[in-house]
């Protein structure tokens, strides 16, 4: 099991440096930005930042998409960060809620995004690219041939199989194991009748973590189960409330939702909280003293998690890394 955090654009520069070195000296191997430029700062500019004041920790956007950037701007960032920190930079890409939403903007479709990832590899690794109507062809002079790993953000069906089928690891934005084992496992089998070796596809948890009293935790985190039914309502929206292609665990509980704003995404202060109960936090969060949060590991592995991904924002920040340098990680060492 990899361990990672993953920071909103709005955490103060010199604080970004003391918690990204606390990390990974905790044993964390991964630290990602979210990419919402209107929303927060500029992520690439803070991934920089960061990957000079660490050795091993790898580092990418969680998540960008295929329309926010021209794709040659996009690979250029990717292949410089990757090239300047010895290839520690991975890309996940999703079909860009917020920071196309935030704009009135639709997102992308899953083809783009998975064009998107295989173009801007090819850029990467210094081949010769031709993308939408530019009338020349792409190539970096001075790229280095890094292999990028890709992740694709994912929750429907259709989401899964491109997951599946064209990157190297899928993101989950929640912790609840029978939900990650029915995504990972659409997404294997995705890759499998694709002609894909899926022996190493990734699969990550990504959801707050949190210590100690219940009540407590579960008022830090309940944010993000509102986040999280953003996307599960485009999908019941596509496919129907009743749909066999969606579990009810995932639907049930948005049946009361109002609505969401973009400009409070992901933060603690959205206006539209009151449909969440504390049963679906904690299914959807890890919580509880460090035998909870071991416990929890131990079923997301169990279930083909291979990352679990603190959104590390909800409070006690030193406190989470701590405990899981001193409690979690080892246990999975």
């Amino acid at each position: 099991m990899e361990f990672g955090i993953t920071f909103k654009g709005f955490i103060e520069a010199e604080r970004a440096r003391y918690l990204v070195r606390a990390a990974e000296y905790a044993g964390f191997s991964y630290c990602w930005f979210y990419d919402s430029h209107i929303l927060w700062r500029d992520c690439y500019a803070a991934i920089a930042m960061c990957m000079e004041h660490t050795t091993k920790m790898r580092f990418g956007p969680l998540v960008t998409n295929p329309d926010v950037r021209d794709w040659s701007v996009a690979a250029s960032i990717f292949g410089s960060l990757s090239k300047q920190s010895g290839g520690r930079f991975d890309l996940a890409v999703g079909r860009g809620d917020s920071s196309m939403r935030v704009m009135g903007k639709k997102p992308a479709t899953l083809a783009r995004v998975a064009d998107f990832i295989a173009k801007t590899q090819a850029m990467v690794r210094g081949e010769e690219v031709s993308y939408g109507e530019i009338p020349a062809a792409v190539k970096f002079p001075w790229a280095v041939g890094h292999e990028m790993p890709s992740w694709i953000a994912a929750y429907g069906p259709l989401a899964l199989k491109t997951a599946g089928e064209h990157a190297d690891g899928v993101v989950l934005q929640l912790a609840d194991p029978g939900l990650c084992k029915w995504f990972t496992d659409q997404c294997i089998e995705a890759g499998k009748a694709a002609g894909k070796d899926m022996s190493k596809f990734r699969s990550m948890a990504a959801a707050p973590a949190y210590f100690g009293d219940k009540a407590r935790a579960i008022e830090a985190t309940k944010w993000f189960p509102a986040m999280v039914g953003n996307h599960v309502a485009d999908i019941v929206e596509k496919y129907g409330a009743d749909s066999d292609q969606i579990p009810k665990s995932l639907t049930s509980y948005i049946e009361k939702r109002r609505g969401y704003d973009y400009s409070k995404h992901g933060q603690s202060d959205n206006p539209f909280l009151d449909f969440i109960t504390p049963d679906v936090v904690e299914n959807f969060c890890v919580l509880g003293e460090p035998d909870d949060h071991i416990a929890k590991m131990h079923a997301l592995k169990d279930a083909g998690v291979t990352q679990f991904n603190i959104y590390l924002d909800s409070g006690d920040e030193e406190e989470i890394i701590a405990n899981y340098g001193r409690h979690v990680i080892p246990a999975f060492r």
